[in-house]
Formats: C-alpha cells, sequence, structure tokens
C-alpha cells in the first residue's frame, strides 16, 4: 500500500512557515508594547514549550507576561501534572486553562492584574494598589485558541474565530471588562523550527496549514504517536483490537471501518488522514501530549 515516507526523516525546511503578514505583526508588536500594562502569551498544552516562540518572546523584553497554556481539556492529565511541576521551578508566570471554561478565564485576569499591580508596585515604592484601568496584549502561534479565549473574555464574538491557523491578520483593540482592554494580534510563527519534530506536533495540533507538510505527513505522524501510547480513545474509535499493529494494518482498518475505500476494497488514505486529523484536533481520539519536561 502506497503511503508517505516515515515523517521523522530530516526535511529540513518542509514545516516552516513565516509569511509576511507575520514579520511585519512582530514589527508592529514591539512598536505598540509601550501601550499594554503586561502580555499574555497563548501556548498550546499538549506542546508547552514547542508553541512558544522564541523570536517573539525576545521582542518583548522586560514587558511583563503571563503564559497561558490552552487546550487543557486535550492535553494528558499526567503528563501535564510533569509540567507543571517543572514550570514551577521556573521563573515564570502560567496558568493551564481551557478556553471553553469562563471561570479559569477569570483567573487569567485575576492573575494578570496581579502581575500588573506587582509591576506598577516595583517601578514605584509609593504606588497604591488600585483597581485601575488595565490594558493586555495577547500573542501567540496561530490556532492555540487566542480569538476564543477573546471572546469568552469579552462574552462577545469580537475577534474571528477559524479551524485554519492564520486567520487574524491585523491587530484590533477589545473591550473584555469594566477597565480592561485586551490587544488582539495575528498569530506569528517562529522563522525557523528547529528540530523536525516540533514541526511536526505543531502541524498536528495545527498550528501549521496541513498543505505545509502535507496531510499524508501529519495523519502517518498522529497515527503512529496514538498506537505508540497504546491510545485506547484511539483504539476504540476505530475497532483496532491492540496497538501492536503496523502503520499498514492500521490504516487498511480505520478505511474499513469508517467506509474509506476505493472501488476494489482500497483504501482511500486520502480520506483516512483528513479523517483521522479531524478528529484527532476535536479530542475524540483521546487526550495526549507531545514531548516531556526536560531533566534539567
Amino acid at each position: 500500500m502506497k503511503r508517505p515516507n516515515d515523517p521523522s526523516a530530516p526535511a529540513k525546511a518542509l514545516y516552516n512557515w513565516y509569511p509576511g503578514h507575520m514579520a511585519k505583526a512582530l514589527r508592529e508588536i514591539k512598536q505598540k508594547l509601550k501601550m499594554v500594562d503586561i502580555v499574555l502569551e497563548i501556548r498550546d498544552a499538549r506542546v508547552p514549550l514547542a508553541s512558544s516562540n522564541r523570536a517573539m518572546n525576545e521582542s518583548l523584553g522586560e514587558k511583563p507576561k503571563l503564559i497561558i497554556f490552552n487546550k487543557l481539556n486535550l492535553a494528558d492529565s499526567q503528563i501535564v501534572d510533569r509540567w507543571i511541576e517543572w514550570f514551577d521551578k521556573q521563573n515564570e508566570h502560567y496558568v493551564f486553562v481551557n478556553c471553553f471554561d469562563k471561570p479559569s478565564l477569570k483567573k487569567v485576569i485575576s492573575q494578570a492584574r496581579k502581575i500588573v499591580e506587582k509591576n506598577r508596585k516595583d517601578c514605584n515604592p509609593d504606588y497604591l494598589e488600585t483597581k485601575t484601568k488595565m490594558k493586555m496584549m495577547i500573542v501567540g502561534l496561530p490556532n492555540t485558541g487566542k480569538s476564543t479565549i477573546i471572546n469568552q473574555m469579552a462574552s462577545k464574538s469580537a475577534a474571528k474565530v477559524a479551524d485554519k491557523p492564520g486567520q487574524t491578520q491585523v491587530q484590533q483593540w477589545i473591550n473584555v471588562e469594566n477597565g480592561i482592554e485586551l490587544l488582539d494580534t495575528p498569530g506569528i510563527m517562529p522563522p525557523l523550527i528547529e528540530k523536525e519534530e516540533h514541526g511536526l506536533w505543531l502541524s498536528a495540533i495545527h498550528a501549521i496549514p496541513d498543505d505545509i507538510a502535507g496531510e499524508d505527513n501529519v495523519g502517518t505522524f498522529v497515527i503512529r504517536h496514538l498506537l505508540s501510547i497504546k491510545s485506547q480513545d484511539f483504539l476504540d474509535r476505530f475497532k483496532l483490537d491492540s496497538a501492536d499493529i503496523s502503520l499498514d494494518d492500521a490504516l487498511k482498518k480505520i478505511a474499513t471501518v469508517r467506509g474509506c475505500l476505493l472501488p476494489g476494497g482500497i483504501p482511500d488514505l486520502n480520506r483516512v488522514y483528513k479523517l483521522v486529523l479531524a478528529e484527532f484536533r476535536k479530542g475524540d481520539l483521546g487526550k495526549t501530549c507531545f514531548g516531556v519536561p526536560p531533566k534539567s
């Protein structure tokens, strides 16, 4: 059965995606930093480090920042606990959230205000804490849930939400609640993805459009990953008896169970890859994480 080459094989430029509007957005972020009190960096809880952007973070300088690890509802809770233990040892402000859970987003605003008030106090020892206005900037990779978080905070459709990365291409101010304004910015990818596996991870969570790496490569990677972690949800979804099977056998079984067949009973792999990626991204194939915390 014809299928793509092993996606772990080197292909240096395959997953790099940095359209011109992203370079422009990064320049605008630098220009508008002085207008905000704090930056909210949205990452994906399934890839806490790989869903960051070193180039963008370096451009933030000393501006106070709160890292929001979104899509907690799609992440493996046991691995998340390990990340929480690891991040507790780092000099970072962070919180894990599910963007559809409004109470957890209330914690974001509360924590952001505490950081801003402390920074104001540090800059001016005579400063008296007040519930003054606060301006926040939201940044992050494409498709990490920035627009959904904004809309949940503002309780309205203030930002465009799409299932394709790179939809937000302009910056806009949004009133979140009394005295709080939020500057929405386009999703910005790193100019260079140094590790091939990180490109696969980001393609799997749809931070990178499928036509960049190819649905066949990304779909193959996701299936291999779910087999390697023996995801019971994945096995049950496609009626697989065991995770100890070959990729070819898994593809044949998925195609048969879902009716993704060409004349003569040949598996329609294009449909299989589309189906697997769509269901994986909705969380129908179980919770997972890519990578674990560094040992040091």
